[in-house]
């Protein structure tokens, strides 16, 4: 750990107020409709104060714990996503005349709070930077997914809590955040104090934190801290074997565990709305009963909808075999291909909100079991051989989601 500093929870309400006079937004975690979800706070009154999360596959609840716990849960269904890619955003409006045609095409304003993230996790700041290098590393981007991030404020939570579904010590990404952020809060509650082991990640953290009461971490203190980092990495609920998992994916493309995860899929698209990497949107006019106006929405899609493969003469693909096949073999193989690294940050959100609690840690272990008994199907290869029918293979690396 490098330099550290200790902030007493009594003090912790003026590091809001610090960002707050600086005109940021601060969103953070907050108790709404049973669930810890992400929204605007104002004081740490309005963070989930002394609750926790239990998860399992398809299983989400919460609980009292028996301390006062700001951030003593795993990971709530909400993720930074909804930040930097909006669930909807209205491109532009225009008038309909008499005979149909469009005028007075006008694109409304596009004003970005600025935002300070609070209680950002380690998986969570990998899964913001990997968006955006989707986002945003391309030729053609959209200079409102710039302005989202472009003057964010982050201050990461170090986990003190595993929930049971997560796997961030299998993709290297948690629990401890180590970059990403301007502040990075550890939270130590012993039996007759409560406080937080603060790193600085930017001078502007460092600005930050200079405005609010703080001391130099003791060796004691320090040693706490490392402690909680410990604990949190040895509670994984999940673990996923990524080795060669690409190459693994591409040799079992006819695999009949696809089959068998079909017959439970509901194909819902509840696993790509929580993942907070997944980033499939559609284009929809819409109007009124008047018919005088048109306007055009940007909306989250999900590659588990039949429509979203479609093309003139049908769906590419339209079973749930195909469907799932291509989720997941996109999110651990062909990701690595078209944007240099894996789509998975191990937060095991996916496997949380699954209706039917299909796990894609369990769903791989399978897959590579077989492979290494040599009974894989036959229909290996690239995914790229066997793309153009119903048998749904993911398309060729750079091609849609």
């Amino acid at each position: 750990m490098s330099a550290a500093h200790v902030v007493e929870r009594i003090d912790f309400d003026a590091l809001l107020d610090a960002l707050a006079r600086r005109g940021y937004t601060i969103v953070g975690p907050t108790v709404r409709d049973q669930a810890i979800v992400y929204d605007e706070i104002a004081s740490s009154m309005d963070l989930p104060v002394g609750w926790t999360d239990e998860q399992e596959a398809g299983q989400y609840r919460l609980r009292r714990r028996d301390d006062e716990a700001l951030f003593g849960y795993a990971v709530g269904p909400h993720s930074w996503k909804q930040y930097q890619l909006p669930a909807e955003v209205k491109l532009w409006r225009a008038r309909v005349d008499q005979d149909g045609a469009l005028s007075d095409v006008t694109e409304p304003a596009r004003d970005t709070p600025r935002y300070a993230f609070l209680g950002a996790r380690s998986c969570e700041l990998h899964a913001i930077g990997i968006l955006d290098r989707v986002l945003l590393g391309g030729s053609h981007t959209d200079p409102a997914d710039s302005a989202r991030t472009q003057d964010l404020f982050i201050v990461a939570v170090q986990c003190g809590e595993a929930g049971g579904t997560c796997f961030c010590v299998s993709m290297k990404t948690g629990p401890v955040a180590e970059r990403g952020f301007d502040l990075a809060l550890t939270e130590v509650l012993e039996e007759r104090r409560h406080y937080f082991v603060v790193e600085v990640g930017s001078e502007r953290g460092a600005d930050v934190l200079a405005e609010v009461p703080h001391t130099q971490a003791h060796g004691s203190e320090r040693d706490a801290a490392g402690a909680v980092h410990a604990r949190t990495a040895s509670q994984m609920g999940r673990e996923l074997d990524v080795t060669e998992i690409k190459e693994l994916l591409y040799r079992n493309l006819d695999h009949p565990q696809w089959e068998e995860v079909a017959e439970r899929c509901l194909t819902c698209g509840n696993c790509t709305m929580v993942c907070p990497t997944c980033f499939c949107t559609t284009v929809e006019d819409v109007t009124d009963l008047a018919g005088d106006h048109v306007e055009r929405h940007q909306r989250w899609d999900s590659c588990f909808t039949v429509d979203y493969s479609g093309i003139h003469g049908g769906a590419v693909r339209g079973s749930a075999k195909s469907r799932y096949r291509q989720w997941m073999t996109h999110k651990l193989a062909t990701w690595h291909d078209q944007f240099g690294s894996s789509g998975c940050v191990g937060c095991g959100r996916c496997i949380t909100w699954c209706p039917v609690g299909i796990d894609l840690t369990a769903e791989a272990a399978m897959i590579r079991a077989s492979d290494r008994e040599g009974t894989s199907a036959p229909g290996s290869g690239s995914p790229s051989m066997i793309r153009a029918s119903d048998s749904g293979a993911p398309g060729a690396p750079g091609g849609p989601k």
